[in-house]
């Protein structure tokens, strides 16, 4: 041996790549996506041919603002399901598209004509929606630039739009179909009523937050009392006894009369509305009488009211009247309650015109709790939907709907005392009706108690003012009668088909989607399809002049008419409908247009977007072949909001749902858990986070978290996924750096591999089944952490860790070909495995390794796996051999760490194992070279005293030696024979790898 040993550094086979460690994705990423549009990679798919459609169809995006984080979520879960789809061998065609209708686009064009001191009323109505047709043009273009930015693939040149002229065709003509099977009626029922915008709302429009309103505890005066106990007086058998009932009677008369009912209400603008008070059948009530008053005090002694009793002293407490200024004098009974008449506390109040004087309906109601408030419910059927069904029921709307309300919120204008007074100013703060309402029954003694409560209130979501019920005519599509268009196979009506579908025909991701929207659909009233706006696609029919809603012949039903109004859609869009002389035009000359009544109300934005499934999944060339999708994915608030409306419409007009599949995320909180906002401060912007990290790291916290559930998202969370990412890109620029010179010709047939690359193989063909499996459950979470755990665990702590040796230190060996054979299967499957969710990171990595201007990852499917790479027995010996290698290694960690050796190529330990089937795999394998050691001793002797040990795995135990010999200067291992060959300082496998490359001899 020389006094200078040779530097064989050179002589070593380490990887070679320009991979960069850094990703720089923020500035990298967007030539890749120029790149793909350069080279169509989403056309070329579609040129695939033989393949299985599969149809992700997207709920639209409302196009009005900047995309939030929700969006990203939203838009990453959909891009990761057509592409992975794509590469199981489908044809998976995503058209991205945009909701374009409705109220807050027109919100914000009245909001710019404020700013100018403009009327929308004095703008043509054509023009209007012309405006309102550009103002969301412009945010398609911004929105679409910015979902292409976080990698989404799809038809980003021909997307839907709700507003385009075809589109509004197919809306009217959906519409239609309604008008033409039956289920289309116009009522007058109470809708969510925004007065702020002036118009009704659907309940996926309302959110609901806290409010304080004020409370109020009202007198209703018993003003008869008419208990008929005729016929239990004429039972009885001498005139006596007869006479003491009626005598009965009539005693109970004079001790109710003139007591009050109680009624709780915190819409004290409602009470010149009330028709009716309504109780509990099933409860206990009292008639207490005020035996004592303090000062500023609304109840008199001597007055008896009438209270459920468990509610009682919470209402007497609130009038401020301690326990011993009242007292319980008698029971009342369901009877009396119902032989009972009540005046309205304003009845016969000077100047009232007689509005109140009319005797309020007093009955039994099956929604009267004794949860809070007194035992009694006051009614304005033309405010709440629990007594509207009541009194609907009963036959007696006409007697108890009001149209008090106008649709500012403002009271009529000759409303007594009332008049013009506003339920909610047009900014959307309180108005002046409450406090109006007090004052007067304040005045006229109505009260017995006030006050204030916080609760939850439902809002519109777009002005974020209060809503109320309030009773309007509208256009209803009725969901319990029965669908006279034929296609019965899952129910005659829309309710029934949509249960049906729920039950028989969907799919939902998670489950617990499915009993949302059954329990929904089972409960829900008819849908409110008219607005009182002017941008949206209009209700298009005509009702006779001088003929009632409720009359067979209301409706026009034409299929000429009908075929008219579509083909003007088509050229002209909507605003046909709009245009001079339309009446005339679409009525023809078989009508005359004098007769008949042209509608104005426009849709409720969700049928338009509920009947999308007609105008992309039936009508596209790229649509789905049945016109039913496989998969709807959306937010959980869209089990009433899309999901629903789609179910709804699809019932009507198809039969059944329009999705095999419905697939929920969560929402996206801060990383404490905090619902985002921009008065919290807390909002993450995508935008923000693709300049700081790049859209994969963005893309690879979608894969990471449950979205199943809600998910949080922040500078903590971000930098932990860019770590995951970090060791993720590690293994992949090792793959790359060990294949740069892997040729075809080196490689070797898995039978022909040793056991560690066959093991390799064996754990592919199971996580291939796991990601197939995982993709197709749209569980990317689960997906991602087994590739990920693979990678990092299975791959660099453990494959890649024992092979280095050989893939650098070997010649050209059958040991080293197999690893490389092994690496360039571990690459094609890694990077297509990962391509759906890393879809940049994955396309540089193909790049690196097939270079060419028409190459990219994206046009590859994942790769078919031999069933025969699937080993148990092999896979059992493996899990024994990697269970005793533990031990080894945490031996050593100990030396290690001690400062006895400085790397484990230092040692040869005893290895004592008593099981005799886990001893004899050690030795059909070189186990140094597994646990990475110079040598290594196997003894079936018993563990020594000394030895270490893990719990875990019992039976082995590892007493340390240092390894004999000399330092191979080539490949560091510590060998006797170090020195003793051609090569100096090095051992026998290196001299001969040395010989092989043709370097000389010092």
């Amino acid at each position: 041996m020389c006094a200078e040993t040779p530097d064989y550094k050179q002589t070593l086979n380490l990887p070679k790549t320009d991979f960069p460690m850094r990703a720089g994705l923020p500035k990298r990423e967007p030539a890749w996506l120029d790149r793909w549009e350069q080279i169509g990679v989403y056309d070329r798919l579609r040129e695939k041919p033989g393949r299985t459609p599969f149809i992700l169809h997207d709920g639209p995006p409302y196009a009005n603002g900047h995309l939030h984080i929700g969006h990203a979520l939203n838009k990453t879960i959909k891009d990761m399901i057509v592409r992975s789809h794509q590469m199981m061998g489908h044809d998976a065609r995503y058209v991205p598209g945009w909701d374009c209708h409705g109220l807050p686009i027109e919100w914000k064009i009245e909001e710019q004509y404020r700013a100018k001191g403009r009327d929308k009323d004095d703008v043509p109505v054509i023009d209007f929606r012309q405006e309102c047709r550009k103002f969301a043009e412009g945010w398609v273009d911004i929105q679409r630039a910015e979902f292409k930015r976080l990698g989404i693939t799809g038809n980003w040149e021909n997307p839907y739009l709700t507003m385009n002229f075809h589109a509004e065709r197919v809306i009217a003509e959906e519409f239609m179909k309604f008008l033409m099977n039956g289920t289309l009626y116009q009522g007058s029922k109470p809708v969510m009523w925004s007065p702020v915008e002036e118009t009704a709302l659907a309940e996926a429009e309302v959110e609901y937050h806290d409010k304080e309103s004020p409370t109020i505890w009202v007198k209703f005066r018993v003003s008869d009392f008419d208990l008929d106990e005729s016929d239990r007086a004429e039972e009885e058998e001498s005139i006596e006894s007869r006479q003491a009932v009626i005598e009965a009677v009539e005693a109970t008369r004079r001790k109710f009369m003139g007591a009050y009912v109680v009624i709780w209400t915190t819409t004290p603008w409602t009470i010149p509305s009330n028709k009716a008070v309504v109780f509990g059948a099933g409860y206990d009530y009292g008639l207490y009488e005020i035996t004592g008053t303090p000062e500023e005090c609304w109840a008199s002694t001597g007055e008896r009211y009438i209270l459920a009793d468990k509610l009682a002293a919470g209402t007497f407490a609130r009038a401020r009247l301690d326990e011993g200024m009242y007292r319980r004098i008698g029971d009342v009974t369901a009877d009396q309650l119902a032989a009972m008449s009540l005046t309205h506390p304003l009845a016969g109040a000077e100047g009232g015109k007689g509005e109140w004087d009319d005797i309020r309906d007093f009955r039994a109601a099956d929604f009267v709790t004794d949860e809070e408030g007194t035992g009694f419910v006051h009614c304005s059927p033309s405010h709440g939907l629990e007594e509207y069904e009541l009194y609907r029921s009963l036959g007696m709307l006409e007697q108890v709907i009001t149209y008090n309300v106008m649709d500012d919120g403002s009271f009529r204008e000759d409303l007594p005392f009332f008049g013009g007074k506003r339920i909610l100013k047009p900014n959307g703060k309180e108005g002046d009706a409450n406090k109006t309402v007090i004052e007067k029954l304040t005045e006229v003694g109505g009260l017995l108690a006030r006050g204030k409560i916080k609760h939850s209130y439902p809002h519109s979501w777009r002005s974020k003012a209060p809503v109320i019920y309030r009773n309007t005519p509208q256009w209803f599509a009725a969901i319990d009668r029965k669908v006279g268009d034929g296609n019965d196979a899952h129910g005659e009506t829309i309710r029934q088909r949509a249960l049906t579908s729920i039950e028989e025909l969907v799919k939902f991701t998670p489950q617990s989607g499915r009993n949302r929207l059954h329990s929904m659909m089972q409960a829900r009233p008819d849908w409110v399809l008219s607005r009182q706006r002017a941008w949206g696609v209009p209700l298009t029919c005509f009702t006779r002049k001088g003929v009632l809603p409720t009359d067979a012949d209301f409706l026009l039903r034409d299929p000429a008419v009908n075929a008219r109004i579509a083909a003007a859609f088509e050229v002209e869009g909507a605003d046909a409908w709009y245009a001079e002389g339309a009446k005339e035009r679409f009525l023809g000359a078989d009508y005359d247009a004098a007769d008949f009544d042209q509608v104005f109300d426009i849709l409720d934005v969700w049928f338009d977007s509920g009947s999308t499934h007609a105008f992309v999944l039936r009508d596209r060339e790229d649509g789905a072949p049945d016109g039913i999708a496989d998969v709807y994915m959306e937010g959980t608030d869209q089990h009433r909001g899309w999901f629903h409306s789609s179910l709804l419409e699809a019932c009507g007009t198809l039969g059944r749902a329009p999705y095999r599949n419905v697939v929920t995320h969560g929402f996206t909180l801060d990383e404490k858990g905090n619902k985002m906002s921009k008065s919290l401060g807390n909002t993450i912007l995508p935008e923000k986070v693709i300049q700081q990290y790049g859209a994969d790291i963005l893309r690879l916290w979608v894969a990471q978290a449950d979205y199943t559930a809600d998910q949080r998202i922040g500078d903590t969370i971000l930098k932990g996924v860019a770590d995951s990412y970090r060791r993720l890109r590690n293994t992949m620029r090792f793959m790359l750096g060990s294949l740069g010179d892997f040729r075809e010709e080196d490689r070797v047939d898995p039978a022909d591999m040793p056991e560690l690359e066959r093991w390799v193989l064996h754990r592919l063909s199971e996580l291939d089944e796991t990601v197939q499996s995982g993709y197709r459950a749209f569980d990317f979470q689960g997906v991602f952490q087994a590739v990920f755990n693979f990678a990092t665990i299975d791959l660099s702590s453990f494959y890649f860790d024992i092979r280095k040796d050989a893939l650098y230190c070997d010649g050209d060996t059958q040991r080293a070909r197999a690893a490389r054979t092994v690496l360039d299967i571990l690459f094609h499957r890694l990077t297509t495995w990962l391509a759906p969710v890393l879809c940049f990171t994955m396309e540089e990595i193909w790049l690196e390794r097939f270079p060419g201007e028409e190459s990219s990852v994206h046009l590859i499917d994942f790769p078919e796996t031999p069933a025969a790479w699937r080993n148990l027995a092999l896979a059992a010996k493996w899990a024994e051999v990697r269970q005793a290698r533990r031990v080894v290694t945490a031996a050593l960690e100990v030396q290690r760490v001690e400062k006895v050796i400085g790397a484990s190529l230092e040692a040869a330990p005893v290895v004592h194992v008593e099981d005799e089937t886990m001893l004899a795999a050690l030795k059909s394998v070189t186990f140094e070279d597994i646990c990475i050691t110079s040598g290594l001793s196997l003894t079936a002797d018993p563990v020594p005293a000394e030895a270490f040990r893990l719990s875990e795995v019992p039976g082995v135990g590892v007493v340390f030696e240092k390894a004999d010999g000399a330092k191979c200067q080539r490949c560091w291992k510590i060998l006797p024979d170090v020195g003793n060959h051609t090569h100096d300082g090095v051992c026998g496998r290196c001299d001969a790898a040395l010989s092989e490359a043709g370097v000389p001899a010092a």
